[in-house]
């Protein structure tokens, strides 16, 4: 496989099947245009020539801090968190239905750079390479790159501009922001590089990303930043910068620089329909990426602040049914138990407006926060419950390492099945033990499964699917198909109506939201 390649889609041979006319009209063209045909033209009165600026210089200062990582791991390497890929992570476009978004879809993929001529030697049977890159930011050899680069390595070698390599420690990792810190043993002061602030960074500012493409080496591209926040479901704290400047595979862990040559970002993942670069990258910003690595570099790992709720963005039809002035807040669809959250009564239906005095516009806003929040810590938390602002005082807990996950096995004590039913074109069943096995529901969970959809009911529209199961309808609990089914056919029968179902689906609570006209339409 050859790395230079022609665009995709069209063969190399193509480029040189030109038409001759078309070819030399080219040449003219750029004859025309060159520095050497303005030169030689006469300006224009009141025109002057405009020299474009060169980034040679700030090049020159940042590109000795980042590195090539190259990672030596098991070809059967696997873990909870995905296969470390050496890669940048690629998004495609999901496909619809509830929760889902163009980014839903989260491929991770091996890159073996050992294939089509690389020059390098075939890796011994039973192990690969994968290539990524990283920063320097501190001259003693602590470098900065992406947790998925590292997360199953053997060992860590970084190559340096020079190509001299030193083998790398693995201080630390955070999988839910994928960073990792890296350590070498340096005999002498290292270039580094400093961390910028990306909270003043503007769309349309300009940037540098460095990195090792490909396993070409230190590769440098330019671009704007062209968004802010992106969330890209990546993880519980996506706040993505994305840019312009092209990222391929072995970009992940790179800097993204400002033009004072200090780091806003770290080249992460790319939105990728073909698997390169089409002009959409994700950079995590220096703003959260900075606390991360100071917690791994004194602590080697990441302590955050927890709350225990199980939350979802706020629609507008969940919004009118609940009787708030704006879609705006973190809607609790689960109380953890036992958790900060459950012990100052927080429940299941609140939405949460306002933490510490800072407004929940999205939901995505109150993960941040907690988690930056001291351990032990007080914070206000204001929440919208039947009609009315509460206001609660939580004591912030320690994030547990591994939440406990609640008992999926059913009661002894269910109740007898009920016959099924349908309702608004869905086929409606007992939640009985078996079935709970089945679905993984837990224990807690009360309600009715979904055991069809018709394609024309308007609840398929919200992304009911077989297998859920509804546990609410207007925040009244249900417990059989007779009980689902009256409330819905009421729904029909009143004119206009906003319905709000409280599913769990394999264990996971959501609130749907829909508003129902008197024919039964959404």
């Amino acid at each position: 496989m050859n790395v230079l390649s022609s665009p995709p889609g069209r063969p190399v041979g193509a480029i040189a099947r030109i038409r001759t006319g078309a070819f030399v009209a080219g040449m003219a063209l750029s004859l025309a245009l060159s520095p050497w045909a303005l030169a030689q033209t006469p300006a224009m009165p009141g025109v002057g020539l405009v020299q474009l600026p060169t980034l040679a210089p700030l090049v020159k200062k940042v590109l000795p801090a980042v590195v090539n990582v190259s990672v030596s791991m098991k070809a059967d390497a696997v873990s909870d968190e995905g296969s470390g890929d050496g890669d940048e992570q690629q998004f495609s476009p999901g496909q619809p239905g509830m929760g889902s978004s163009p980014f839903d879809e989260f491929l991770r993929r091996f890159f073996d750079q050992q294939q089509g001529g690389h020059g390098r030697p075939m890796p011994r049977l039973g192990e690969r390479t994968a290539l990524g890159s990283g920063f320097i930011i501190d001259p003693s050899g602590y470098i900065v790159t992406n947790n998925h680069v590292v997360q199953n390595a053997n060992k860590v070698t970084v190559i340096f501009q020079d190509d001299s390599k030193h083998t790398a420690k693995v201080i630390g990792r955070d999988a839910k922001t994928d960073l990792a810190l890296l350590k070498i043993n340096a005999p002498e002061p290292l270039p580094y590089v400093q961390w910028g602030d990306s909270n003043v960074a503007q769309v349309g500012d300009w940037v540098l990303a460095v990195g090792n493409p490909f396993g070409l080496g230190g590769t440098v591209s330019s671009g704007i930043i062209s968004a802010r926040g992106r969330d890209i479901h990546a993880g519980p704290y996506d706040d993505f910068l994305q840019i312009d400047a092209s990222i391929n595979r072995g970009n992940s862990g790179g800097p993204t620089f400002s033009l004072d040559g200090k780091v806003i970002g770290i080249n992460t993942a790319i939105y990728s329909p073909n698997g390169g670069s089409v002009g959409i990258g994700f950079a995590i910003p220096a703003s959260l990426a900075k606390p991360v690595i100071e917690q791994i570099r004194e602590h080697g790992k990441v302590e955050r602040g927890w709350l225990g709720v199980q939350i979802q963005a706020v629609t507008p039809d969940i919004a009118k049914n609940l009787g708030l002035p704006k879609d705006e807040g973190a809607l609790v669809a689960d109380v953890t138990h036992d958790s900060p959250a459950a012990k100052i009564g927080v429940k299941q239906g609140d939405v949460i407006l306002s933490y510490d005095g800072h407004d929940i516009t999205r939901m995505r806003d109150l993960p941040v926060l907690v988690a930056e929040t001291a351990i032990g810590g007080k914070a206000d938390l204001k929440v919208w419950r039947e009609g009315k602002e509460v206001t609660l005082q939580p004591v912030i807990a320690a994030m547990p390492d591994n939440l406990q996950v609640a008992n999926n096995e059913g009661s002894e004590n269910e109740a007898t099945p009920t016959p099924s039913t349908s309702a608004m074109g869905l086929k409606l069943s007992p939640l009985t033990p078996e079935l709970r096995r089945q679905l993984h529901v837990p224990a807690s969970v009360k309600g009715v499964v979904v055991s069809d959809v018709a394609d024309d009911s308007p609840l398929a529209q919200l992304g009911i699917t077989a297998g859920d199961v509804i546990q609410t309808i207007n925040q009244e609990p249900v417990t059989s198909p007779k009980e689902v089914s009256s409330k819905l056919a009421a729904a029909r029968k009143g004119g206009k109506f906003n319905l709000l179902l409280l599913i769990n689906r394999h264990g996971i609570n959501q609130y749907v939201a829909l508003s129902v006209n008197g024919d039964g339409n959404g």
